[in-house]
């Protein structure tokens, strides 16, 4: 009974959200996202443009956004694919716990890994924080919603951006206009590559736009 009401709370939350995006746009029209058909509002599909002025601009970006729990065992790491989880979904408890967040294909980014699957602070829920590099305020809370956490990774795409370049959504907030988190990285060769070769770093990003625009 419990999940049958977790369900409808979520699915009420999300077609909230839902309306919210499609009457009001993004900002700076940088995404767009909703569910994939009518009859599953718990899996979504984003397509997010690439910021401005970064080795992203130009790319067009699906992830794939779902609202359900699996139940972890001692085995499985909190941050595993979900094709790692062998127990199967659970009714969604969103937006007690936050969703998961896929890019398909993934993109080359630190915090990014190698299967798409998006590690960032805001979609990590409140507990202990094991690599002690994470503030309490950054991390999932009922307060955060799907268009604060696709802006809050369109900036981790973005880095710190100069003021003559910030996008004019970018607020003060500690989840905006970040470098990506080198220190407890999804991809380690990729946090490698960004702190001791930039360049080399961006022109593999520009490759693979490139690659997936079929240039």
């Amino acid at each position: 009974m419990a999940g049958r009401s977790s369900s409808a709370t979520a699915l009420r939350r999300l077609m909230t959200e839902y309306k919210q995006l499609t009457s009001g746009g993004s900002p700076d029209g940088m995404f767009t996202a909703g569910p994939i058909s009518e009859s599953d509002f718990f899996t979504w599909e984003a397509l997010i443009c690439g910021p401005k002025d970064t080795p992203f601009e130009g790319g067009v970006f699906a992830a794939k956004l779902t609202f359900v729990r699996y139940v972890i065992t001692p085995k499985f790491d909190i941050y595993h694919t979900e094709t790692d989880c062998s127990p199967p979904p659970q009714p969604s408890d969103y937006p007690l716990s936050p969703f998961k967040m896929k890019f398909d294909p993934p993109l080359f980014h630190p915090n990014i890994y190698a299967d798409g699957n998006v590690c960032i602070s805001i979609l990590h829920t409140p507990g202990d924080d094991p690599t002690m590099y994470e503030q309490a305020s950054e991390r999932w809370s009922p307060v955060q919603s799907v268009e604060k956490v696709i802006l809050s990774v369109i900036s981790m795409l973005a880095g710190k951006l100069n003021q003559s370049t910030r996008m004019s959504w970018i607020t003060d907030h500690p989840a905006f206009n970040q470098e990506p988190n080198l220190e407890s990285g999804a991809n380690i060769d990729c946090c490698k590559l960004y702190r001791d070769n930039r360049e080399e770093y961006e022109r593999i990003v520009r490759e693979s736009i490139k690659e997936q625009l079929g240039l």
